[in-house]
């Protein structure tokens, strides 16, 4: 039975209607003849797929626009596992990546794409997303730009990234002590656990990371090896590809 005095917003909503979202471009990849499929993170939403139709056409509305680090306002329609992309905005204020840059936003894309379930809203990821791409626009040092978004992404999702107690005793760490550090545990007094089951860290760059200092030469050094761990156990054995462009070029 229709009801004519329902809102408007109401049908939009029924109908899976979103739009002008703030957002961002993950991934796109050819779909059919000329449409794209395109990964989106947004702001409300978290990750949706899209489709846009029609996209790789010369005369497309929406065609040079999809392009990732390039922060969009996004409307869709639909409920299902795939919506249909309608507009795309872009809003601007974004400086360009470029060179190792680039490679390290492709390297903060695929994680999201990896670990982000889809249909997650995480506003205060998606700001310190945008806020991650200016810092490595501004091509200072990328590696402690990564570290914190690693760490935050990890956080944000709700996996706990223990950094100042013992997770067996509850004692604050001690920067001068080493610790292992176990995935789903935190750290804990080396010779508590087998040799070679957990990696080792002083006990200072677990608190440097707490307090987000990576001046520290080893800190910075530590820190990599913790968050490849961490990441790794959570990918459980998926292949991050950007990874390997940051490996060869002796950055990441």
């Amino acid at each position: 039975m229709n009801r004519p005095d329902a809102p408007r917003g109401a049908a939009v909503a029924e109908r899976g209607r979103h739009d002008a979202e703030p957002a961002f471009v993950l991934h796109a990849y050819p779909f059919r003849e000329t449409s794209l499929i395109v990964e989106s993170f947004a702001r409300n939403f978290g990750r949706v797929p899209l489709v846009a139709k029609g996209a790789r056409r010369p005369k497309s509305s929406v065609r040079g626009m999809l392009l990732a680090f390039q922060p969009l306002l996004l409307s869709w329609s639909g409920k299902g596992e795939l919506r249909t992309l309608i507009r795309a905005e872009w809003q601007g204020g974004q400086a360009p990546l470029t060179g190792l840059a680039l490679v390290c936003g492709f390297y903060l894309n695929e994680l999201l794409l990896r670990l982000l379930p889809r249909d997650d809203p995480h506003e205060q990821l998606f700001d310190f997303y945008r806020e991650t791409l200016a810092r490595l626009a501004d091509r200072g040092p990328p590696a402690p730009v990564l570290r914190r978004f690693e760490l935050r992404l990890l956080q944000e999702l709700g996996y706990a990234v223990p950094l100042v107690r013992d997770a067996d005793t509850g004692l604050p760490l001690e920067a001068a002590e080493s610790y292992c550090y176990l995935p789903e545990r935190g750290p804990v007094a080396v010779g508590t656990v087998p040799p070679g089951s957990a990696i080792e860290l002083r006990g200072k760059t677990l608190l440097d990371m707490a307090r987000d200092d990576y001046g520290d030469t080893v800190t910075l050094a530590q820190s990599k090896t913790l968050m490849r761990q961490l990441i790794n156990h959570y990918l459980g054995g998926q292949t991050l590809h950007s990874r390997q462009l940051l490996k060869d070029l002796k950055e990441l």
